[in-house]
């Protein structure tokens, strides 16, 4: 099991907490589009707990609605996986199988992680929600003692948040989490200042990381490529993503 216990970092009062199992059943109902999703559930999946309800009753946060969204609870789930389970997709199913939004806690072996996302209604079928934007993660919370990795575990506790409205709340993990994200390339670890602020940063987290994907493809391209022209090209267009990778990392 992984060291770094992130359920206890929440710090979620006792009246919150619920424990009960969620039988894949559920998630094979409502989340598993293809067979192969349900054969990825069944087969990657050791364990879902339903940790915890976040509503107003429990943690006197008030409930939040828009034309877009209704945020009466968060969950607090634990998705507990097998070796060799994927767990990005896993992850996906079960942030579309709950209609309500999720704070789920994939554990894989010794690597805890943290996935959120937001809900909104569904265009297409009344009373439906759908995932709203890109999942934010983590990625492993049990790789490292730095500076940064300790901030960002002790700003990881229910009343270190926003406590406004249940969307702030939920929002302002996302924004915990992606100055984790930021702060794995600046080396340091700063909350947004306000919503433009966390924004921008996430947008600039994901150019960050698809542009040193990209570079790394290139890189590996440059080693195997023979004809000295296109090695020319390729390092030419390695320097170019280079610099805007720099100007990106500016952002953070």
């Amino acid at each position: 099991m992984a060291t770094f216990d992130t359920l206890a970092a929440l710090a979620l009062p006792e009246g919150a907490l619920v424990n009960k199992r969620v039988p894949k059943s559920l998630l094979i109902d409502n989340g598993a589009p293809t067979a192969a999703d349900r054969r990825r559930i069944r087969e990657g999946i050791e364990e879902l707990r339903w940790v915890a309800a976040l509503k107003p009753t429990t943690i006197g946060v008030a409930e939040f609605r828009d034309g877009t969204r209704e945020y009466l609870e968060i969950a607090v789930l634990n998705l507990i996986l097998r070796p060799g389970a994927d767990a990005a997709r896993l992850a996906e199913l079960v942030h579309r199988a709950v209609p309500y939004p999720i704070l789920l806690v994939v554990t894989n072996g010794d690597t805890p992680d943290i996935s959120l996302v937001h809900k909104r209604w569904s265009q297409a079928e009344a009373g439906k929600t759908v995932i709203d934007g890109d999942i934010i993660t983590s990625g492993d919370l049990d790789g490292g003692s730095d500076e940064s990795t300790t901030a960002f575990r002790g700003s990881l506790a229910l009343d270190r948040q926003r406590r406004t409205t249940l969307h702030d709340l939920y929002q302002g993990w996302i924004d915990t989490v992606e100055a984790l994200n930021a702060a794995r390339v600046t080396g340091e670890f700063t909350m947004p200042t306000s919503s433009t602020a966390a924004a921008e940063r996430s947008a600039a987290v994901r150019d960050y990381w698809q542009l040193e994907t990209r570079i790394a493809e290139l890189h590996g391209e440059a080693k195997k490529e023979r004809q000295i022209a296109k090695k020319v090209e390729i390092n030419l267009e390695l320097a170019r993503l280079r610099e805007k990778r720099s100007a990106v990392r500016a952002r953070l």
